[in-house]
Order: C-alpha cells, then structure tokens, then sequence
C-alpha cells in the first residue's frame, strides 16, 4: 500500500510556530513544553525557515549565542525543503536520508499543514511490517495461528 504523508503518516497537528523575531529561548521552551524536537518559523502564515533541536545544539550551544537576545532567524534553517501532503512516506524517508534530515514541513500551496518526523514514518513501517508478519503467518500456518500479535 502506498502511504500518503496525509492523512497516512500524520493527520490533523497542531503546528507549533514561532515568529523570526522572537528569541531562540521561546522557541526551546516551546520544544520542551510540547515535546517536540523542531518548530516552524512562520512570518504570518508564511513559512520562513524551520528550528531543530540540532540547531539548537550546533548554532545556539557550540557556538556560545545567548538564546534570550538570539533571534529564531538567527538560528533557523531558511526556506527549507518541504513535502507535499501527496508525497509518499518512501519518498519522505529518502529525502530525509539523503539531506540528513529528521523533520520536513508539510505544505500545500502556500499553507503549512504539518511536519512530518523521520519517528513518525518509522512508527507507519513499523505498524506494515506487523501486518506483514501476521499475514504471512496467518498464510503458512493457517488462520488459527496466533504466534505474532
């Protein structure tokens, strides 16, 4: 079957946004709050750029800026790669694998719709492969057969 990142790897989010201007400290303490390892940065509806906890350790930490006067802009990744809602999770996980990256905004058009996280389509192969084995069990050894859950 072919997932969709929308609706079949996330659906329905919530999106934890932070403007340009505000301070990389608000931005980590959204992360933490929600637990959460990137947010958008968004000027109005508009994406502009996007914060990850690397970022954080390598542009805010190793690099000795203070979070309470460093902007997001500062810090951010901008105009980042984005997904459609009609890409596939395949095409998501290369994309990912190939740039290094573990989070993609997901946008239609010109609106942000989600973010998508190399967790989140592991979590939907790993769920498949479950199926897989369940089906394949239930073939080999008959329907009655309850060895994998």
């Amino acid at each position: 079957m072919i997932r969709k990142i929308v609706p079949d790897v996330i659906s329905g989010q919530t999106l934890q946004k932070v403007t340009p201007r505000e301070s990389v400290r608000a931005a980590a303490k959204m992360m933490r709050d929600k637990k959460i390892a990137a947010v958008l940065v968004m000027e109005g509806e508009r994406l502009v750029g996007i914060i990850t906890e690397r970022d954080m350790t390598c542009r805010v930490v190793a690099a000795g800026l203070n979070p309470d006067t460093a902007s997001c802009a500062e810090v951010m990744t901008a105009n980042p790669d984005t997904l459609s809602p009609d890409d596939t999770a395949v095409e998501a996980l290369n994309m990912m694998r190939e740039r290094n990256y573990r989070h993609l905004p997901v946008v239609k058009g010109d609106r942000v719709v989600g973010m998508v996280s190399v967790r989140d389509l592991y979590a939907v192969y790993k769920t498949e492969l479950e199926q897989d084995l369940k089906d394949r069990n239930a073939f080999i050894y008959g329907e009655s057969y309850g060895g994998m859950a």
